[in-house]
């Protein structure tokens, strides 16, 4: 036989081998739809060694498949489409409800725009209630009351954790706005604030005192802060000069934190003022002999 005619016949031979489909490569094509439109203009192809955004998700469809081998049994398909339902993992259980921090010296309107929010919040249709301190008998036991004299009924607590066992856990549940006056003597203001904000829903207004006599962190206030989607500095107006007040000045001898008292015992008090000690005291002095009060209690 001719040796070129053999080697056609072989070439031909060999050539319906590589044509048998166990031989063939199947061909893959993939897209990628992101459904964030807002990365439209974006590039939306990522390589196989780096993961998308993690914040956008994606409907990833089926390839078509060319060329299946005799290997796999099964109906060919091309274009097929799997509908995967989006699901946002980062969605929460239970609502997420907010923080809101009022605070300021002594006679700056805390406890006044507290109420004023309280009563905002149930004017909107929204079930309210309020803690205070029992620590605070100043005026009434079961209500806050301002210096003005307006006042709300309220909740006195001696801690804030046993409020809703108080309350009732039905009632808890379906409360909405927790307001809390005086937030300066619970201990467990933080704990109680992230928990009924972060995991119960509810949408917390927190008053009180920023700082003491001596301009210290008093209670766990400021505490509260990092939590907070909102703070409100109030100030007062000094008593002496009549410029903005942000410090409260205690004016008699007692040295305790906690000395639960009004206008007979502290007064608002520019940084000038608070810091020209003697000045304050004689003016307080004079302030006391007025409304004649004992002046033994005086530096």
């Amino acid at each position: 036989m001719n040796s070129r005619l053999l080697i056609s016949r072989m070439m031909m031979k060999y050539s319906r081998v590589l044509s048998y489909p166990c031989f063939s490569k199947p061909t893959t094509t993939m897209t990628i739809i992101p459904v964030n439109h807002s990365l439209q203009n974006q590039n939306p192809i990522f390589s196989h060694h780096r993961h998308p955004n993690p914040t956008t998700n994606f409907r990833f469809f089926s390839a078509s498949v060319q060329g299946k081998t005799p290997l796999q049994n099964r109906p060919t398909h091309h274009h097929q489409q799997h509908n995967h339902k989006n699901v946002n993992i980062m969605e929460p259980a239970a609502p997420v409800g907010e923080i809101h921090v009022i605070v300021g010296p002594m006679f700056a309107g805390k406890t006044t725009t507290l109420l004023r929010r309280i009563q905002t919040e149930s004017t909107n249709g929204r079930s309210v209630a309020v803690i205070k301190s029992n620590k605070d008998t100043r005026y009434a036991l079961d209500s806050i009351v301002t210096h003005d004299g307006e006042k709300l009924p309220c909740w006195p607590m001696a801690d804030l954790s046993s409020f809703r066992q108080k309350l009732g856990p039905e009632a808890y549940d379906k409360l909405e706005v927790i307001g809390i006056d005086e937030a300066q003597f619970f201990e467990d203001l933080h704990d109680f604030c992230r928990k009924a904000a972060d995991h119960d829903g509810k949408t917390v207004i927190v008053a009180g005192l920023d700082g003491d006599y001596l301009r210290r962190s008093f209670g766990s206030v400021l505490e509260v802060i990092p939590l907070a989607d909102s703070v409100t500095k109030l100030t007062a107006r000094c008593e002496l000069c009549g410029k903005r007040a942000f410090f409260t000045l205690r004016k008699t001898e007692e040295t305790e934190t906690e000395l639960i008292a009004g206008a007979e015992v502290y007064m608002p008090v520019c940084r000038k003022h608070y810091v020209s000690g003697q000045v304050i005291k004689e003016a307080a002095k004079k302030v006391l002999e007025s409304e004649q009060v004992p002046c033994a209690a005086v530096l």
